[in-house]
């Protein structure tokens, strides 16, 4: 059997700021909340005009609620906005903590500040800060992760990692965060860290220095478990999958995606080239071979990895891409929140969608900026877009959806950097009905999923936040 994967953009966001983080919120029933943080570089002048040499970074945390009423009616609607430091990283605690949900934010003061989320006496809700602590002097505080992955609520714990190269372990209290332990765990930026959420003990760490590395808490950080250098460029997103024992996927700006077994990590089960730096991976909420990339220069796309997590190696195919950003591709997440059927389409409505994706994509100039100010670098082409070399991801024939139904239907949402702007969008992976076509004939002339994402821009509804 054929199948269709297709990406429909729901509504676009404009965040003022540079967008980098975006998550849902995994603890029922506030599954349709949505934060997303933002990170701005701002040079200003001193006294005489010149630019100092130190810029401030500034930032803004938004809080969001979606609600889809109707096919004209945006489904996000803004609760709150919090005007803060440089936002690097958002993460929610993937349990309640006090019967609340709890939101972890790592900033560019190098603080980790939380915040918890309390229901208004006008049936909404709001975020409000109940707790911060310093990593250390001159360094940004670049992510973190909750211990919490499986849903385990026994001793709370958070891993962050630093501009300094240190890795920092947290312990949630009554009275807020207490440190537990800190390392220099990398030369360079760590620009990741996270728990296996197997085993809480042990946490994995990437930095600029290209390794990557794990430690056990229970024998002391002054030694790694082990050091890979198998990606080539800096390693800056991990995460554990929390549905399959010992699986690791980790990315890097040497445009690759990595699949480790914990129990063997000379070599990693698959390599996917995915033509852009992959600043963020996410393993779906309840499929365990689903994979969202944030892929910075190539935009956003889904892998499947059911091949590679039996043994099968080779590259994951992607199934998905979104390609309705027109600026680095940062922030990542899928929804918990379960969508009814597809959105209704038809041939016109495809035909239409592709010409508004093609008037809506590219840009004039991509500045590449560290989030440490490190360096700067200007990719760009003649149309205006930054194409890197053997950028075309894998499209193959992937196996059937896994799950008790026929289809999958998910919501999404990514945002971008130098744009500013945060979408909302789905996607539905369906039986191809006969008469649609070929059967199982993609883009690539194979047997497989069939891939539609030119009707996306069709459906996108432009929000300012001044509105």
């Amino acid at each position: 059997m054929a199948w269709r994967s297709r990406t429909r953009s729901l509504q676009v966001f404009d965040t003022e700021l540079s967008a980098d983080a975006v998550e849902w919120c995994p603890v029922s029933p506030w599954n349709s909340v949505l934060a997303c943080g933002t990170y701005q570089l701002v040079k200003e002048p001193d006294e005489a005009g010149a630019v100092l040499a130190t810029p401030s970074r500034v930032g803004r945390l938004y809080l969001f609620q979606f609600c889809q009423e109707g096919p004209l009616c945006p489904p996000l609607t803004e609760l709150q906005r919090i005007d803060t430091p440089a936002i690097l990283d958002i993460k929610w605690c993937h349990v309640p903590v006090l019967e609340r949900p709890l939101l972890g934010m790592a900033t560019a003061r190098g603080e980790l500040q939380l915040h918890r989320l309390n229901d208004t006496q006008e049936g909404s809700c709001r975020l409000e800060a109940v707790s911060g602590l310093e990593l250390g002097p001159d360094r940004l505080a670049l992510s973190l992760d909750w211990s919490t992955g499986r849903g385990d609520s026994a001793g709370v714990r958070v891993v962050s990692s630093d501009s300094a190269g240190g890795v920092n372990v947290l312990s949630l209290a009554p009275a807020g965060l207490t440190a537990l332990a800190k390392w220099k765990a990398h030369d360079y930026e760590a620009w990741i860290s996270a728990f296996s959420y197997w085993d809480t003990q042990l946490l994995y760490s990437g930095g600029d220095d290209c390794r990557l590395k794990g430690w056990d808490l229970r024998i002391g950080p002054s030694t790694p478990t082990f050091t890979s250098k198998r990606h080539s460029m800096g390693v800056c997103s991990i995460h554990s999958n929390p549905h399959r024992e010992h699986i690791l996927a980790t990315g890097s700006y040497d445009e690759q995606v990595l699949l480790w077994d914990g129990r063997s990590l000379r070599q990693p089960l698959s390599e996917s080239a995915l033509g852009g730096g992959v600043w963020r991976l996410k393993w779906h909420p309840a499929h365990e071979h689903l994979l969202l990339a944030a892929c910075m220069h190539n935009d956003f796309h889904i892998l499947h990895c059911q091949q590679a997590l039996e043994g099968g190696g080779g590259a994951c195919p992607v199934v998905a891409s979104y390609i309705l950003h027109n600026s680095l591709a940062y922030g990542a997440d899928w929804s918990h929140l379960a969508l009814g059927g597809p959105p209704p389409s038809s041939p016109q409505e495809r035909a239409e969608g592709g010409a508004a994706r093609a008037e809506l994509g590219g840009h004039l100039r991509i500045q590449y900026e560290s989030p440490t100010a490190s360096f700067d670098t200007s990719l760009e082409d003649e149309a205006g877009r930054y194409i890197p070399e053997n950028s075309a991801p894998l499209v193959a024939p992937p196996p059937a959806p896994a799950g008790d139904g026929p289809a999958l239907s998910c919501l999404l949402a990514t945002c971008s950097f130098y744009d500013h702007m945060l979408h909302v969008w789905r996607w539905d992976w369906t039986p191809e009905e006969r008469g649609q076509g070929e059967a199982g004939t993609g883009e690539g002339g194979e047997a497989g999923a069939s891939m539609d994402t030119g009707s996306a821009a069709e459906a996108i509804s432009v929000t300012h936040p001044a509105q």
